[in-house]
């Protein structure tokens, strides 16, 4: 279990057991999250000692993946649990209902509407990390950091879900999409594309909390989103889980690693937050 104590980040953090975030739909919602043990400390021995990069990057990446799956248990998230799974339920009984009112045409033309948005999002957080690591600006460094951490934590979710309930799409078997069918990764549940982008931009709108940049963001998100379910590549549900996963890994992510010395979500909640023991750290490596 995480530890009450310090945690390992690139600057100073403040928190608590229950944090105050902004939802993405610009209301103030409560989130429990649980805060990865401290990274160890600055190893000042010589470089034969320390642990190896992939040692390292292994340990962050458990810490995520111990928080992310242990968070739905967490008393304050029941809520958010009750969301995500009624809400599921709902669309997965309506799912055929609402199948049959998709056209079904112009499936090029929304495909390409996915894919324009999709790689828009993706080559503008792709720019802001390259130039941090150029410039060795640290905030644009640290939105590319957490946002490459989240897309791997991301994926790390998604694929046993893909294996394991195997859905088919809308245009495979009996078009009642079942479940258990397809055991493969390119399947309709959740939505992949839904699950990424929300992913992508809520680390985004945190990092930069203007309004053009939520709009831009959290636009791009839903833009590919209904592209996706106006193609017919996915029912409404597998959208709707997609879209609330991604967010939840997204949070998750960036809270546990931002720095709040940046003008960004974490500095906003600052005030809400127990003061922590600062410490220093970097993504990949504690003595950087």
């Amino acid at each position: 279990m995480a530890q009450a104590g310090p945690v390992a980040l690139a600057g100073p953090l403040f928190s608590k057991d229950g944090i105050t975030v902004l939802a993405p739909n610009f209301r103030i919602a409560d989130f429990d999250f649980e805060y990865p043990p401290s990274d160890p400390a600055p190893n000042t021995s010589t470089s034969a000692e320390k642990p190896g990069l992939g040692k390292r990057l292994a340990t962050r990446f458990g810490q995520d993946q111990k928080r992310i799956y242990r968070a739905p248990f967490r008393a304050k998230n029941l809520k958010w649990d009750a969301v995500f799974l009624v809400g599921t339920a709902a669309f997965i009984a309506a799912d055929r209902r609402i199948e049959t009112n998709v056209s079904h045409s112009n499936f090029n033309a929304w495909q390409n509407t996915s894919d324009i948005g999709v790689g828009g999002l993706a080559a503008s957080l792709a720019g802001v990390w390259l130039y941090g690591l150029k410039t060795n600006h640290p905030h644009a460094r640290e939105t590319g950091d957490i946002e490459l951490e989240t897309l791997i934590n991301t994926f790390l979710i998604y694929t046993p879900m893909q294996l394991i309930l195997a859905r088919q799409r809308p245009d495979e078997g009996n078009g009642n999409g079942d479940f258990f069918k397809h055991h493969a990764i390119n399947t309709s549940f959740p939505g992949g594309h839904a699950m990424f982008t929300w992913a992508m931009a809520s680390v985004l709108a945190d990092e930069y909390p203007k309004p053009w940049a939520r709009i831009l963001s959290y636009g791009a998100a839903f833009t590919v989103t209904l592209s996706r379910f106006m193609a017919r590549d996915h029912w409404a549900s597998d959208m709707f889980a997609g879209t609330v996963l991604g967010l939840g890994i997204a949070e998750n992510t960036f809270h546990a690693r931002c720095d709040p010395q940046f003008d960004s979500q974490c500095r906003h909640h600052r005030w809400w937050w127990q003061h922590r023991k600062i410490e220093t750290s970097e993504w990949a490596d504690p003595e950087r």
